[in-house]
């Protein structure tokens, strides 16, 4: 495996870095907020003073952060990843962001003789720490051949979908699916409660039929208990439908369910839930 760089060490992306570090990569990272890469250190990581120190010392460097302007900071700001790159490094955006930034970031990026491949990621943070993530790949045939030994440490299932910004569109597509999938469960589950049913048998009758699915094994307990640890924050599903709406309206397309969870997660996020599990809809349904 090449020289790695991780940039990025939030619930995601510290447990991918893990992952690259159990597998003998010995990555460089940086995050941020400082003191997260402490437990990284102790699998064999180190730590680096800026994302530009990062990527002088590495042939492919990673990036998972929050949002569209973190990674253009990450990579072109003060100390950033393309001041420390050298020419014919990777660059694998683990993020969740716009397509049309992405395609922009690696045209930028191109000019200094650095690729680029966007790799979001799905599976929570269980997956992430599993290394069971589904990972959307856009990019050069060559770059994701080159890209394909990391994402395969940290997911199972990597799908290259095409150019550039492919990935991201892939991405958009899954948070707009899965805003369905956690809509229906919350709206079930809450009608069920209400109706006089035991939550518990009602789930396990329903997963034995069509209704079954990862939301209703997997979070209708948090629902049932109203409380909801962190697996996939609130704000962040929030940032990536407006990255999936606003890439429909591009495209002269109408989502009803992605603009009403839009709304409903809006009105949670005023209230605070913004570092809650994403299944805290279901506090939206049963008010």
């Amino acid at each position: 495996m090449e020289r790695i760089g991780f940039i990025g060490l939030g619930t995601m992306g510290a447990a991918m870095a893990a992952n690259l570090a159990r597998a003998g990569a010995s990555p460089t990272v940086w995050n941020r907020t400082p003191g997260r890469a402490a437990p990284l250190l102790d699998l064999g990581a180190h730590e680096a003073e800026s994302p530009s120190a990062v990527a002088a010392v590495s042939d492919v460097v990673v990036i998972c952060v929050s949002d569209t302007p973190d990674v253009d900071a990450v990579l072109f700001g003060p100390d950033g990843v393309e001041q420390g790159a050298s020419r014919g490094s990777l660059v694998i955006d683990c993020s969740t962001i716009s397509p049309q930034a992405t395609r922009e970031f690696g045209a930028r990026l191109a000019r200094a003789g650095v690729a680029m491949v966007d790799a979001p990621v799905s599976g929570g943070f269980e997956g992430a720490r599993q290394a069971t993530l589904s990972v959307f790949v856009g990019g050069d045939d060559a770059d994701v051949a080159r890209a394909m030994p990391v994402l395969q440490t940290i997911g199972r299932t990597v799908t290259h979908l095409g150019p550039l910004g492919s990935g991201q569109a892939a991405k958009a597509v899954n948070q707009v699916i899965v805003c369905g999938a956690y809509m229906g469960v919350a709206e079930g589950i809450v009608l069920g409660m209400r109706a006089g049913l035991d939550p518990a048998q009602l789930v396990a009758a329903l997963s034995g039929g069509a209704a079954q699915s990862w939301t209703l094994a997997n979070r209708s307990g948090r629902m049932i208990e109203d409380d909801y640890p962190l697996g996939f924050r609130l704000a962040l599903h929030r940032k990536d439908l407006g990255i999936a709406l606003e890439l429909a309206r591009g495209l002269d397309l109408d989502l009803p369910l992605a603009g009403l969870t839009a709304a409903l997660e809006d009105g949670l996020l005023a209230d605070g839930h913004g570092d809650d599990d994403m299944s805290v809809l279901a506090r939206a349904v049963g008010r």
